[in-house]
């Protein structure tokens, strides 16, 4: 008998986690995912493609929940802000264990800030500008003040992303000044609502419920989940079709949603999310550096065929980087269009010397791999070379972080973190966000004086002019090309309820769900 390649890998991960085959049918969600799960450490990873592990093993001081997203007191019960905006008091629950049995206090909100201002990587790049090493203090057991070097009118929506560690153990487990981060990487030291079973970074991991979790529990929570990295698409529709798994991503191609649709056994959830489909464009590295070869590639794209032929009108064009359902978008932005005559004429300007231009694509995710090939033989047509890389995407991001090893363009999403405009157009192109955020290497001093101001006034319909100036000017540059906006199709077994979607995780927060 021929064994089908998902029994093959889910008898691996199996075997890898240490569990039996009965266990995979006793109260345990399993979800397959389409990117690695390479480090646990809540302050070294902050991407979608790895929240799982974030959102399930650790808590913040405030959540994200709900579409539209909503934040909900979480470790702390409410703050307060004095009047110039700089002192933010947190009064903390008192009682919230670590899943070791010790109590949280602020002393382990303070270390975790100093954690990621120290480590500077993932989450840091949002609160390294506006909060100095050693300015976060511990008012007392309960109470948690953090001191700002000038205003920000986005703390308030970033303050989820502060997510506490257990400082005593982090701090056993110190090498070198290493802050934990090699014993963090493969444990987990947390409030969460999940306590770490197994893990392994090849495979994936096993969280058992944190029966002691300060929120509860519903009657039919879930006892374990389990989440597994299973690149192929394919595969991971065999699996809920055949019922080996439970869930897998929102972002399925859409003759695959066809496919799942006349299954009985499982159901799509479809919800309006604020995704953006885009290119990266290094804009510092020679030929791309030159205005005209960017906005040539930009008409190069032919995103109705992209948009309504290949993805079938699942979704909306979106001329720039910040979502259309969002304010800040400058709406007589119209954006670039399919045109190689246009193109043409703009390459006819490029002064830089031309060679092969590399694209990045994102192993696991096919969307990527169609754009990039789509570009690639159009920008053939004009007489731009093109060729495509395949990664992992933790391969991927790693070599967007450093300049000299950035891909030429990366075709990818910008999720949302937090709803604001700076989630996007601030992070992708704001100079203060170099170079973990800003992967596009891209430093316009007119656009950033904008972002900048943006930043530091709280008045939303000056915040809201001035992203839309940046707006325009960023399309104009061609500084990145904008393809489309998104909606989530969330596929599971119809035995499963809860599902509570977010923009910020699409879903990943499987503690409100449970099985029928």
């Amino acid at each position: 008998m021929t064994k089908h390649p998902f029994r093959l890998i889910a008898l691996a991960a199996v075997a890898a986690l240490g569990l039996s085959g009965a266990a995979l049918a006793q109260g345990k969600y399993v979800h397959a995912n389409n990117s690695g799960y390479d480090n646990l450490d809540p302050h070294a990873v902050f991407d979608v493609g790895r929240a799982a592990s974030r959102i399930n093993f650790y808590d913040g001081l405030y959540r994200w929940v709900d579409n539209p997203p909503k934040m909900i007191p979480w470790l702390a019960e409410s703050h307060t802000v004095t009047e110039d905006g700089l002192s933010w008091t947190f009064k903390l629950r008192q009682g919230v264990k670590f899943h070791d049995g010790t109590e949280m206090t602020a002393d382990d909100v303070v270390y975790s800030m100093e954690r990621m201002l120290a480590m500077k990587k993932g989450p840091a790049t949002l609160f390294m500008a506006i909060i100095d090493p050693g300015t976060t203090k511990a008012k007392d057991r309960h109470t948690v003040v953090f001191n700002l070097k000038e205003p920000s009118a986005v703390f308030h929506s970033t303050v989820p992303e502060i997510l506490i560690v257990n400082s005593k153990l982090v701090k056993q487990n110190e090498k070198d000044g290493d802050w934990g981060q090699a014993w963090l990487s493969k444990n987990v030291a947390s409030t969460g609502s999940y306590t770490l079973r197994r893990y392994d970074p090849a495979v994936g991991f096993v969280g058992a419920r944190f029966k002691d979790h300060f929120a509860g529990w519903g009657a039919k929570s879930f006892d374990e989940i389990e989440f597994r990295t299973v690149l192929e698409t394919n595969t991971r529709v065999l699996g809920l079709l055949k019922g080996d798994i439970h869930g897998t991503d929102g972002y399925l191609p859409q003759d695959q949603i066809a496919r799942l649709r006349q299954a009985s056994n499982v159901q799509i959830i479809e919800q309006e999310s604020m995704r953006v489909f885009y290119f990266a464009v290094h804009n510092s590295r020679p030929p791309l550096n030159d205005v005209h070869l960017r906005r040539a590639l930009s008409y190069a794209f032919d995103y109705d065929g992209f948009n309504n032929d290949l993805l079938k009108g699942a979704v909306s064009r979106n001329a720039g980087p910040v979502p259309n359902n969002l304010w800040g978008v400058p709406k007589d932005v119209k954006g670039y269009t399919y045109d190689l005559e246009k193109a043409k004429a703009e390459l006819a300007k490029v002064k830089e010397p031309m060679r092969p231009i590399v694209i990045g694509t994102l192993a696991g995710f096919s969307e990527t791999e169609q754009a990039a090939t789509l570009l690639q033989n159009a920008a053939r047509k004009i007489g731009i070379e093109i060729k495509v890389e395949s990664a992992p995407w933790p391969v991927v991001q790693s070599r967007m972080q450093k300049e000299d090893q950035m891909y030429d363009m990366v075709p990818l999403w910008k999720s949302t973190y937090y709803v604001d405009p700076n989630n996007w157009i601030g992070e992708m192109y704001g100079m203060r966000y170099l170079p973990l955020r800003n992967n596009s290497y891209y430093r316009n001093p007119e656009v950033d004086k904008r972002l900048e101001q943006a930043l530091k006034v709280t008045d939303q319909s000056t915040r809201d002019r001035l992203y839309q100036e940046a707006g325009r000017i960023v399309v104009d540059d061609a500084a990145g090309i904008f393809v489309y906006n998104t909606k989530w199709f969330g596929p599971y077994a119809a035995n499963i309820g809860g599902i509570r979607f977010c923009p910020i995780g699409n879903a990943q927060d499987m503690r409100w769900a449970y099985f029928k």
